[in-house]
């Protein structure tokens, strides 16, 4: 018997931890069951999410379908820097939604959510700094 072929963002060739029947709420009571001593509280802390946000979601009284995919993905890295084994995969499933890749539209957003957060100045600088990356490409 072979092994499941791996996706982007798995953990290990073959292995494919998600449960498709999960939603955020139990995938998250699941993940938080394996690292006693550890809470909701934290999670949100580690993960720059605020607690009743993430407890409406583990409550299933505010809905999971819009969330920001950088805040899925900081809830992997917080499980994982706590040692559990997960993947962004799990998560994207438990909210039903595919798994971004690296595609151009979800870094053209988040650099356009970075930008509209600096001041005037830092926002024309950053223009000069593209334009001189781009010239750049361009002659080498």
């Amino acid at each position: 018997m072979t092994n499941p072929q791996s996706a982007p963002g798995d953990t290990e060739p073959g292995h494919d931890p998600s449960r498709r029947d999960e939603d955020l709420a139990a995938l998250l009571e699941r993940l938080l069951a394996q690292v006693p001593g550890r809470t909701q509280k934290d999670l949100a802390s580690g993960a720059g999410i605020s607690y009743p946000t993430l407890n409406a979601w583990m409550n299933r009284t505010r809905g999971t379908s819009r969330i920001d995919p950088e805040k899925l993905r900081a809830m992997v890295e917080v499980f994982r820097r706590w040692g559990v084994r997960t993947t962004p995969r799990e998560f994207f499933e438990a909210v039903g939604r595919p798994v971004p890749g690296p595609s151009g539209d979800e870094r053209e957003a988040r650099l356009l959510k970075l930008y509209r957060q600096l001041p005037e100045s830092r926002q024309r600088a950053l223009l000069k700094d593209a334009e001189a990356m781009l010239h750049i490409s361009r002659i080498m």
